[in-house]
């Protein structure tokens, strides 16, 4: 069970299953994801591991559990929950954009055709550069956030890229000055 739960959270899909009330394996339809039903509830502990997670993902096992105060079984079956639950949806690195070469970056605001949605978003994940997707309310539709070499690249991606979308209504642009990521580890 360890290893597809891992598969989960290395983006593969294991063969999923979820247990009942009596603790009994049931098979789950195949192709359905294992969070496909409703997340149990997180305790002060499950916080604690996900706080240290996001901070450190790269925190071994046993580092988590010292730190959360349960042993180290525990820790990894809490993780494990957290992940064939979906509440952990992989591990990454924080990438400090404009020394990995992408000197700009930009939020992008963009009213849709009503019931788009899909469609739209299916070609800004081809855009090269897009970082976060979101479907807002307010007074644009899509938030995204995106990273490039340049300004020029920056351009042609809004102006050749996003204008040609037909379902695109129109964009406005939001330059990033500085940024902060607040879930970064404290260390220098």
């Amino acid at each position: 069970m360890a290893d597809e739960q891992m598969a989960v959270a290395r983006g593969g899909t294991p063969d999923d299953a979820t247990g009942d009330a009596a603790g009994e394996v049931l098979s789950a339809p195949p192709g359905t994801p294992a969070y496909a039903a409703p997340a149990r509830p997180l305790d002060a502990i499950d916080r604690d591991i996900l706080r240290l997670l996001q901070t450190d993902g790269r925190a071994s096992v046993r580092s988590v559990a010292e730190r959360v105060h349960v042993s180290r079984a525990n820790a990894y079956a809490r993780i494990n929950r957290l992940i064939d639950d979906g509440v952990i949806r992989g591990f990454s690195a924080r990438i400090n954009h404009e020394r990995a070469g992408h000197g700009a970056s930009a939020y992008i605001t963009l009213k849709i055709v009503q019931n788009s949605w899909r469609t739209v978003r299916e070609q800004l994940e081809a855009l090269p550069g897009a970082a976060h997707i979101a479907l807002v309310s307010g007074d644009f539709d899509v938030l995204l956030l995106v990273h490039t070499p340049d300004n020029r690249t920056l351009r042609e991606l809004v102006l050749t890229r996003l204008q040609a979308i037909p379902e695109v209504l129109s964009t406005r642009t939001l330059l990033v000055f500085d940024e902060m990521d607040l879930n970064a580890d404290p260390r220098p």
